[in-house]
């Protein structure tokens, strides 16, 4: 059967729950879709969520969403997530102004904006396990780590970074995301703000740690330092560590 320009949903209808039905352009009923299960799988671990509620929620058949995902679950599912990691990347990304420090609050208070806009679904993908991962969905997931990665190295003004700083970034990366699934299961590990500043503080002290045992860290953070004002994200820490982390004269 050739697809229409626009989908057609039958004339009955096999959920009472199903909202009213709207003709749609190929491309919009698709973006539509995606953006039901993805809410979805927000609030409900995958394997919670059926085909027929995606339906039910669009205002769509079961049929439709099949001719739009021939797949199945598994394929829209995996268009879902494409959609989620697209937008976290995109949460990395920050302008190159202010501190280090300030550029990096910002882009956590993107980061944990999405996990509790899409606690359910950012929980199970990252624990693993679930009934529809696949090399695909774990590909997904690091790619949006590379591009955590990437957008630090950016920012701290790095071509090359050794062995040692690239395990220090990816460690931090590793603690965000702990911290993250953290808050969703426990609930009362404080606000989004201090989770924010602690995450910050952390780097902080990480970063420090590090330039006493590799060269390159030491360099990338006196660098950094040298134009640092004493305020901001990090500061009662960067003041508190004092000579350790002053730029030499």
């Amino acid at each position: 059967m050739t697809r229409a320009t626009a989908d057609e949903t039958p004339a009955t209808a096999p959920r009472a729950r199903r909202g009213p039905y709207r003709r749609l352009p190929v491309e919009q009923r698709r973006e539509q879709l995606i953006a039901v299960a993805l809410e979805l799988f927000s609030r409900h671990a995958p394997e919670e969520v059926s085909l027929d509620e995606v339906a039910a929620a669009a205002g769509a058949s079961r049929p439709l969403v099949y001719r739009y995902f021939p797949g199945g679950k598994q394929q829209l599912y995996e268009a879902a997530l494409r959609t989620a990691a697209s937008e976290l990347t995109r949460r990395f990304v920050e302008p190159s102004e202010g501190t280090p420090t300030e550029r990096l609050a910002h882009a956590l208070d993107r980061y944990l904006s999405f996990v509790r806009e899409h606690a359910a679904g950012y929980g199970a993908l990252l624990r693993g396990g679930s009934a529809v991962e696949t090399q695909r969905t774990t590909a997904m997931v690091d790619e949006v780590r590379r591009a955590a990665f990437t957008n630090i190295v950016e920012h701290l003004g790095v071509e090359d970074p050794g062995p040692r700083l690239g395990l220090l970034i990816r460690s931090w990366v590793a603690v965000v995301e702990a911290t993250a699934l953290t808050w969703l299961d426990e609930g009362d590990v404080g606000s989004v703000e201090s989770l924010r500043d602690w995450l910050v503080d952390e780097f902080v002290a990480m970063f420090a740690v590090t330039a006493l045992h590799d060269a390159q860290s030491a360099r990338v953070l006196r660098r950094l330092l040298t134009h640092y004002d004493g305020a901001g994200p990090g500061a009662k820490l960067i003041e508190g560590l004092g000579g350790l982390l002053l730029p030499e004269e």
